[in-house]
Parts: C-alpha cells; sequence; structure tokens
C-alpha cells in the first residue's frame, strides 16, 4: 500500500518544484525549462506537474505533456507516480529521463500503455563546461529569420532518422515547423551551408539557467564520413558556452559510436545514463 499520494502540483508549490529541479539540472533540463517559462499553472504549461511526497517535502516529480519526464524519482516515486499513470488514457508521445526512473514506470506501465514503438535504455548523458580544445569550424552559424524554409527539409530528415516517424504525419508538420521557427528565431538554430544546402545542423532545444541541451544534430549523409561534424561541433560548443549558459548538455544513442567520438573530441564527459521509450 503506498502511504504517499501522488498529487498534480500548482503555483504555490513552483518554489519547492524549482529547488528539485536544481538538485538534478542536468538530466531534469527539459522540464526546468517549461517550468521557468511557464509555470504550473497547466492551463499555460502545456502540461502537468506530478509531485510525489508530504507537502513540507517534495521529494520527486513528473511532467507529463508530450512527453513524460520523471525528475530525481525514487522506487516509491517511481510506484507511486506509476499507479496514478495506469488510471489515465497515455498522451505523451515518449518518456524520457534517468534511466532507472524510466525503466522503472515503463515494467509498471506497460501492461496499460504498451506496447513501445522503441525502447532505448542506454542513452549517456554527457555535459561539458569547457571551451573544445579542438579547432571550431567557421562556416557554422546560427540560422537566420529568413532561412526556415532552407533548414526545414533538413530538420525533418533528421527528426525521421532519429525517431523512426516523420514530424510531417500529425497536423502535416505544422506543429514542427513551429517549433523549428522558434528556435531560429531565438537565436538557438546553428547550420553550415554549403552552396545554399544544409550539411550540419544543430540546435539549443532546451535552455536553462544551468544548461543548453544540445539536440538535433545531423550532417547530410553524403557528407558523412568527411570528418566536418567534430569542428562543427565544437563550433555550437563554443558559441554556446559564451553566449547562452555555463553549460552545455546532450545524450546520445549508446550505440551511435561516431557521434560518441565526435563528442568526445568536443570535451564532453558523461554525467549518467538516460532513457527513452517512444510510442
Amino acid at each position: 500500500m503506498l502511504t504517499v499520494p501522488v498529487r498534480q502540483l500548482g503555483e504555490s508549490e513552483r518554489r519547492a518544484v524549482e529547488r528539485l529541479l536544481d538538485l538534478d539540472p542536468i538530466a531534469g533540463a527539459q522540464v526546468a525549462e517549461r517550468v521557468a517559462a511557464r509555470g504550473l499553472a497547466w492551463w499555460r504549461a502545456e502540461g502537468r506537474v506530478l509531485g510525489y511526497g508530504s507537502r513540507r517535502r517534495l521529494e520527486s516529480i513528473c511532467w507529463l505533456g508530450g512527453n513524460l519526464t520523471p525528475v530525481l524519482a525514487s522506487e516509491p516515486a517511481v510506484a507511486a507516480f506509476a499507479e496514478q499513470l495506469a488510471t489515465e488514457e497515455r498522451i505523451c508521445s515518449s518518456i524520457v529521463g534517468r534511466a532507472d526512473a524510466v525503466l522503472g514506470l515503463w515494467d509498471r506501465l506497460s501492461a496499460y500503455w504498451g506496447p513501445a514503438r522503441d525502447v532505448r535504455p542506454h542513452q549517456p548523458l554527457l555535459v561539458t563546461d569547457a571551451l573544445p580544445e579542438v579547432p571550431a569550424d567557421p562556416q557554422v552559424r546560427r540560422v537566420r529569420g529568413g532561412e526556415v524554409d532552407l533548414i526545414f527539409p533538413a530538420a525533418v530528415a533528421m527528426y525521421t532518422e532519429e525517431v523512426g516517424v516523420s514530424p510531417l504525419v500529425e497536423d502535416d508538420g505544422r506543429a514542427y515547423r513551429r517549433r523549428v521557427t522558434d528556435l531560429v528565431r531565438s537565436g538557438r538554430a546553428y547550420a553550415r551551408l554549403v552552396d545554399g544546402q544544409v550539411v550540419f545542423k544543430a540546435e539549443l532545444a532546451v535552455v536553462t539557467r544551468q544548461t543548453a541541451q544540445v539536440q538535433g544534430v545531423w550532417v547530410a549523409p553524403e557528407w558523412r564520413g568527411r570528418g566536418i561534424a567534430t569542428a562543427a561541433m565544437a563550433a555550437v560548443v563554443r558559441d554556446a558556452l559564451l553566449r547562452v549558459a555555463p553549460t552545455v548538455s546532450l545524450y546520445v544513442n549508446d550505440f551511435n559510436l561516431p557521434a560518441r567520438r565526435v563528442y568526445e573530441r568536443c570535451g564532453f564527459r558523461p554525467v549518467g545514463t538516460l532513457a527513452t521509450v517512444l510510442f
């Protein structure tokens, strides 16, 4: 019998949530960005924050929106979140977070929410706070506001290759295009162009006080194997550290050995393991 029930958190508990997020600033970055931007009121936040622990001592939280993301979820918290979520229809497209919590949730929820399209149980979480020692590619720059049409096909190709489905399937890609447009307008999208074609791209998909999280790293297929990725990533990391946040972070599939070598050359070090369940 669970002695501490899960409850939906509101704005009155925002400071407690922020203190907890500060304890895991890299793995919890996606949730921290949403809370900072929208608060905890569900009608503004486009998601709900579930809490585990007494009102005097919040122990764990779980973001439920387009993604399900547990933060600092102990085994009792995982069990409590799963018990609550098993009574609800799945609305998220993925479960992502520290591997022990994600896999614990999926072990308990798979009978209710399954089957999954893919389970990625071991994704190294990497971070750096030092400028790369390798030279940065001077041709990598921030994408300009009028270049959304240029970058969008590359973003679609990256998403389809990484996730396994096209972002154009749902609503003809309108929501995904808005996301790409927002990243460009906020100075968080990078690219290298050759003869008007995107040969490398990456975005700072998440930005908090403590980290800028890189996602969407992609090299055009015909340019792979030419050694451009390390210098291109070095340019992204350098700009992000100098302009955006005190650390740069990312997570990568463990089987993607070429990407892991690139990140190691750029100075990234492991700080944990994430897991992702895709629906």
